[in-house]
């Protein structure tokens, strides 16, 4: 397993040691021992799993403390184009995103940690996307940021007019309009 950082703080690209043959491969897609050897304080109790189709836009999601989760983010099939933004006051980089294209064929995962709002959207046909998380849902702590917030300045890598985002998701307040209570611990 291979961790690189990002330009974003804590927000890591965990690219797993795959060994393919003429069967198919086989990886492991996490190792506690690895992820605690690389420094990583990361122990998932949650697995969540969405199959959506090309143009879908899900996020920016995150949960307030204490339901705070931090994520593992793989593709099982096809390609997203992921997205994490810093939400921890007094980092240098609060406000700022990071997206990265994920697929099931280089089986790159995006470690997301606490304190970031999370999103993607579908390039493929169709994806599986599977988040691997370190604490409970809870809907009373489930919050979000507007995908189409145009002060972010995210490209969403969809063509205009074929965005297909939740009704939720599109009622979700701008950045400017959300209080976070994380703090970055840098």
């Amino acid at each position: 397993m291979r961790v690189h950082k990002t330009k974003l703080p804590g927000l890591l690209i965990i690219e797993p040691a795959t060994f393919p043959d003429a069967r198919g491969y086989f990886f492991e897609s996490y190792n506690n021992r690895k992820f605690s050897e690389a420094g990583i304080d990361y122990a998932p109790v949650q697995d969540n799993e969405s199959s959506s189709c090309r143009g879908v836009i899900r996020g920016l999601h995150y949960q307030e403390d204490p339901f705070a989760q931090a994520k593992l983010v793989r593709v099982i099939e096809g390609e997203i184009y992921d997205v994490a933004l810093d939400l921890r006051i007094g980092s240098p980089t609060y406000g700022k995103w990071y997206g990265l294209k994920i697929d099931s064929e280089a089986k790159n995962q995006l470690f997301i940690p606490k304190g970031f709002a999370h999103g993607f959207s579908v390039l493929s046909e169709k994806a599986i996307v599977l988040y691997k998380c370190d604490n409970y849902y809870s809907p009373n702590h489930d919050r979000g940021i507007n995908v189409k917030d145009a002060t972010l300045g995210i490209d969403w890598m969809i063509e205009a007019g074929k965005e297909i985002i939740s009704p939720k998701d599109l009622k979700q307040p701008p950045l400017s309009e959300i209080t976070s209570y994380f703090i970055f611990k840098g």
